[in-house]
């Protein structure tokens, strides 16, 4: 080898030495940088007070705020619950007080992101609502036997997962849902499929549908785009509906650009139509997004405007909020009414 070779061939080794160390950092970057997404907790979610009309709880480890109907004899109940921005949220809370107006108690639960309960959305056990549902029923002004489910989002999620394995629940009602019980909310879930459901059952995690990779065009859409495109390979994560024996009511966007809850719906439809389930209505909403359901507020609202970031315009929200509001508490009266004389 010359001299020209030889240093050639030097430079080269140096370049190659270099190349290795930074892809080593870069590793050790990213190793630390993983474990600590993968451990570190949410940033804390609001938690509202229950105001005037309502108690808060925070025992047997129920967390939430009750809002018992203001009446003379025990009266349904609903378990009201909030998607995937944890805690007691503003918007979810404004469900509940209207749900008391309307002669209801509504018991809104926080099932993470809230003191003593996990920071992330991923295997929560299915026991914490079973458990809060007991404690509802076990409240001097609740008729027991008249109970119901709202939720929307990740809320609408566990409302399914609930009436699928709880009996004895008259009226769900499941805003932008999903057809699927979805990994954990975590982001080993994105580099490793099934690393965590977003729900477990005696300890153990339930059957979940991995998550696509996002699309910078797309975004979050394509995730769950692209999960549902696999469905067929984990046939366990598609949400049973068939095993629960209310009745079911869902409100959805046809412009969600969040999740497709509209999808979602459909296939819950069919499915309890395929396999004798449950009677289901579905309201579909064309210019509303993954805002659809709630209480219509002011188009300044806070939660009115994130929402319009996801699908649909501020003013079709809160229009097709209003329309679906006053449906859904139609839905409850005529469910709640046709099981018992409680309901006047």
């Amino acid at each position: 080898m010359d001299v020209a070779g030889f240093e050639k061939d030097m430079k080269m080794k140096r370049r190659w030495k270099i190349l290795i160390g930074i892809c080593g950092s870069l590793v050790a970057l990213v190793g630390f940088g993983a474990v600590y997404i993968f451990t570190a907790n949410p940033p804390p979610a609001e938690i509202v007070n229950a105001g005037p009309t309502g108690e808060k709880v925070n025992k047997d480890g129920v967390f939430g705020n009750f809002f018992p109907a203001m009446a003379d004899k025990p009266r349904p109940a609903i378990l009201v619950l909030g998607g995937s921005e944890g805690g007691l949220s503003t918007d979810v809370s404004r469900q509940a007080r209207a749900l008391q107006e309307v002669g209801y108690n509504a018991l809104h639960l926080a099932y993470h992101n809230a003191p003593g309960k996990p920071g992330k959305l991923k295997n929560i056990p299915v026991e914490d609502f079973i458990n809060a549902l007991d404690w509802l029923k076990a409240q001097d002004s609740v008729d027991a036997d008249q109970i119901g489910i709202i939720g929307y989002s990740k809320g609408a999620e566990a409302a399914l997962l609930i009436a699928t394995r709880y009996s004895g629940i008259r009226a769900v009602v499941a805003g932008m849902p999903s057809s699927v019980f979805w990994d954990g909310m975590s982001p080993e879930n994105f580099i490793v499929s099934n690393g965590s459901s977003s729900w477990s059952e005696g300890g153990e995690p339930i059957a979940s549908l991995p998550y696509g990779l996002p699309e910078d065009d797309v975004g979050m859409l394509s995730v769950f785009n692209k999960g549902l495109a696999r469905v067929d390979e984990f046939p366990n994560a598609v949400i049973p509906i068939e095993r629960y024996d209310g009745a079911l009511l869902m409100v959805c966007g046809e412009i969600d650009n969040l999740w497709p809850s509209c999808q979602m719906a459909k296939d819950i439809e069919a499915r309890a139509r395929n396999k004798n389930g449950p009677p289901v209505t579905l309201l579909r909403y064309p210019e509303a997004g993954h805002g659809v359901m709630g209480i219509a507020a002011d188009e300044k609202d806070r939660s009115i405007r994130i929402f319009a970031q996801m699908g649909g315009t501020a003013k079709a929200n809160i229009s097709a909020r209003r329309d679906s509001w006053s449906k859904i508490l139609l839905f409850f009266e005529q469910e709640f009414s046709k099981a018992n004389s409680s309901f006047d």
